[in-house]
């Protein structure tokens, strides 16, 4: 484990994890395959306390086969633009 509990609740509650790990009913996964690295909690992203800074772990075009090779092509991702309008 690298996030104890506390931790982890304490980030939940403050808004700072806004992505976690799901499964196909939408409830947390906490392991494998839908959670491809054994994240604690699910979580797949961390925000800094203002929002303002995301951290994103997983590829979001990445899952399945293709978890461990690069797949070509421009994959349309908008969490950057959709950032980026929010606080414009």
């Amino acid at each position: 484990m690298v996030i104890s509990r506390a931790e982890a609740e304490s980030l939940f509650k403050a808004g700072q994890v806004p992505f976690c790990y799901s499964d196909c009913d939408g409830k947390p996964a906490l392991a494998g395959p839908d959670n491809p690295n054994g994240s604690d909690y699910a979580i797949e992203a961390l925000t800094s306390p203002d929002g303002r800074i995301l951290g994103k772990m997983g590829h979001s075009e990445r899952r399945g086969l293709f978890v461990h090779i690069n797949i070509p092509g421009n994959k349309v991702q908008r969490i950057f633009e959709a950032g980026v309008g929010y606080f414009s």
